[in-house]
């Protein structure tokens, strides 16, 4: 009995570790190799959320524009700054504020003078918050 009950525990940890690998990133997509890298936080929090968005960008003279998205199958907000070329803040900040319940796509681009030059991807998910409706 008592093997059976460790076995049981050890597949809900694995399970678990394998949920918040998934929600910590390893859903990234990166194009462009580092030029772009962003950061979302909390990657899990209760409705209504605030989610913040840390983009990393590698200066360079053909940076022209940032987008950060924040998507789920019922809500979509966006965001988007001019950057100075090389000479732009190497760091950009987005709050998303008042997000429902869902699981968010948070996407950046890089948009350089010849379109995008980076894409970045991260999950992030808002649950409902105790004693809420689903």
């Amino acid at each position: 009995m008592k093997i059976q009950l460790r076995a049981r525990r050890a597949r809900t940890t694995l399970t678990g570790a394998v949920t918040c690998a998934f929600l910590l990133g390893t859903a990234s997509h990166l194009n462009g190799g580092e030029s772009l890298r962003i950061q979302v936080s909390p990657t899990i929090s209760r409705a209504p959320a605030i989610l913040t968005v840390r983009a990393m960008i590698e200066p360079a003279a053909e940076n022209r524009s940032l987008e950060v998205v924040a998507e789920s199958a019922t809500f979509f907000r966006s965001s988007q700054v001019q950057l100075e070329g090389e000479h732009g803040a190497p760091v950009n900040v987005f709050q998303f504020k008042n997000l429902p319940t869902g699981l968010y796509q948070v996407t950046g681009v890089l948009v350089g003078v010849n379109g995008p030059r980076a894409t970045v991807t991260r999950i992030a998910k808002v649950e409902p918050s105790p004693g809420s409706v689903r």
